[in-house]
């Protein structure tokens, strides 16, 4: 393949596009990768293909190469499978929805388990039949509520789905494991750096689920690490060690006037100095009042949740905990309508009583101490004892995680880092079997229910993974493997500084090597260097000055380094430093 700039469909810009806020965001549109359509919309021009199809490709070679076997849905697809899943609800907003001439409702696909499902079942029925796993790249919609950082969060983009059909548990432990092993090799091929992070199913559903995070500074996810034991976990994932209940008596609760103690802080404070408690914020029970919107619920509930007063609710966790339920603010109004709950005094002693469902953060155990609301405006009470004075519906993790916290493993200090979501893998289970009744006939003549596993891949969103992880302050940094050619050629394009450099392109494309050159006429040499920084290929070859002495430039993108070398040994050391 050889690529001239002279006649490639190509505009560089020199300044970051204004609705531009994250490196990859910026990069991919100044060197005319991608460009905007519309909020979390964008069009691929022709170097930007290459590199999502070379991204693709990879994906695909590593899913032939564990035995799955592609498959192209449409999608369009029909209400009623989602609907037999309870997703057409679950979903909620996030579903692209339409409807046909006729008014039959239809959505864009943003998974297709259902669809993978139901084909399997329309053609197999023994259970000779399995195990099979079948994949698909295709394009997915998501109604995102904010489209952000480019085509790292976009409502249109590629993946990769596939999904596991066995007859056992034994069995999808084993296409779980294989499908892991077939993403590490994947996202090595690539130049990703990834951390492997237990994680939570949301909408998906199942049991045992693992996300492939690619650390970046940029990240919306928040994932800790354990550097004594290895344990890596989502924020949303990580469990809270519980101390043990605590026995022996406790003072009996007592309420104290804290007039002026709007925060912990000045609550706190004022029970220190006036009461001589000797408490800590870690001492307090906050307790958030939220309304849950679940869907296919006409009316949301109230749930309140009882965090120690150190800790903010972390909403993110919060919605992990409640899904498919769907957490918003307790607003004023909701708490007119809830005279028994006394806006920042509420205490746990009453919720029984009112009805209220009450979940706890793991560390709230019997026997544990704590100061709270009165449920009387300008009172707290002291001495309040969980199992004694309230007894919490169940636990729920909530709280905010902080550097330091113990590792539920083995009990070390955690690191917190931000990464990108690139891949998750889930053992589903028979959710979606249940649901289609996916059968096969066992030897001994009776149905046995199919356990699934469904695994993905951002394929476009590992182009800007990819953006984020390998750029500089110059510009982008491709890997060869997916670069969008082997080898940047640039003449400076004075004498007959084009012509060689012609030549070299075409003898490189002749031996094997996906070529871009530099052939533009009246273009200035510092425009070239800028544009070869910015385009980002791996190896990039000068054709400049030199050429007068007989010598010509290689430069590696990713080292910086640069030699100097002679003009007839410049094919085969292009050859060797293509590897």
């Amino acid at each position: 393949m050889l690529l001239r700039m002279s006649t490639l469909f190509l505009r560089t810009l020199r300044e970051d596009p204004a609705d531009a806020e994250v490196p990859s965001h910026k990069l991919l549109v100044r060197a005319g990768y991608v460009r905007r359509v519309a909020p979390g919309i964008y069009s691929w021009l022709p170097l930007g293909k290459i590199v999502l199809e070379n991204v693709a490709r990879v994906v695909r070679e590593e899913m032939n190469r564990m035995g799955a076997q592609e498959v192209l849905f449409p999608a369009l697809l029909p209400r009623d499978y989602y609907e037999a899943t309870g997703r057409w609800t679950e979903y909620g907003d996030t579903l692209f929805r339409l409807k046909d001439r006729k008014g039959a409702d239809y959505l864009l696909g943003p998974t297709h388990e259902e669809l993978f499902t139901d084909m399997v079942k329309g053609e197999y029925s023994s259970y000779k039949d399995y195990p099979v796993t079948l994949y698909q790249i295709q394009t997915k919609y998501r109604d995102e509520a904010r489209p952000r950082a480019g085509i790292l969060r976009g409502r249109e983009f590629l993946m990769k789905d596939s999904y596991s059909f066995d007859l056992d548990d034994d069995g999808l432990k084993r296409s779980y494991e294989q499908h892991r092993e077939a993403y590490i090799r994947t996202f090595e091929r690539l130049g990703i750096e990834v951390k492997i992070c237990f994680a939570t199913s949301g909408a998906m559903g199942g049991s045992a689920s693992e996300e492939f995070l690619a650390p970046s500074p940029t990240g919306e996810d928040t994932f800790v690490a354990c550097h004594n034991c290895g344990y890596a976990a989502n924020a949303e994932a990580v469990t809270t060690p519980a101390p043990a209940a605590r026995a022996g008596e406790r003072e009996p609760l007592k309420v104290l006037d804290t007039p002026n103690t709007p925060t912990i802080e000045t609550l706190v404070n004022h029970l220190n100095d006036a009461h001589g408690l000797g408490i800590t914020a870690a001492d307090t029970l906050k307790n958030v009042v939220v309304k849950v919107v679940t869907p296919g619920v006409k009316e949301p509930e109230t749930l309140i949740i009882g965090v120690p007063g150190d800790r903010e609710v972390d909403f993110k966790r919060l919605e992990a905990s409640l899904a498919p339920g769907e957490p918003a603010i307790f607003e004023a109004a909701d708490f007119a309508r809830h005279p028994g709950l006394v806006r920042g005094y509420i205490g746990p002693q009453v919720l029984k009583e009112l009805g209220i469902r009450y979940l706890v953060d793991p560390r709230v155990v019997d026997g544990t101490e704590w100061v709270t609301g009165a449920n009387e405006p300008g009172k707290h009470a002291v001495h309040v004892v969980a199992g004694r004075d309230f007894t919490a519906d169940g636990t729920i993790e909530a709280a905010e995680i902080r550097a330091g916290d113990a590792c539920p493993v083995c009990g070390s200090g955690l690191s917190i880092d931000r990464g990108i979501e690139i891949g998750h893998i889930f053992q589903l289970g028979r959710k979606y079997a249940d649901a289609a009744q996916l059968d096969a006939l066992g030897p001994d003549g009776k149905p046995i229910r199919i356990t699934m596993g469904s695994y993905g891949i951002g394929v476009s969103r590992a182009v800007a993974v990819l953006a984020e992880q390998r750029h500089d302050a110059l510009g982008l940094s491709w890997p060869r493997e997916v670069a969008p050619a082997d080898v940047h050629i640039v003449a400076t394009g004075k004498e007959n500084q084009i012509e060689v450099a012609t030549g070299l392109a075409e003898e490189l494309e002749a031996r094997g090597l996906r070529v871009l050159l530099d052939d533009r006429a009246g273009v200035s040499p510092g425009v070239k260097f800028k544009d070869s920084e910015l385009l980002g290929l791996p190896t990039v070859l000068i054709v400049g000055r030199g050429l007068a002495q007989g010598v010509v430039e290689l430069r590696d993108r990713a080292t910086g380094s640069k030699d100097e070398i002679p003009l007839d040994e410049a094919a085969s050391r292009v050859l060797t430093a293509t590897g």
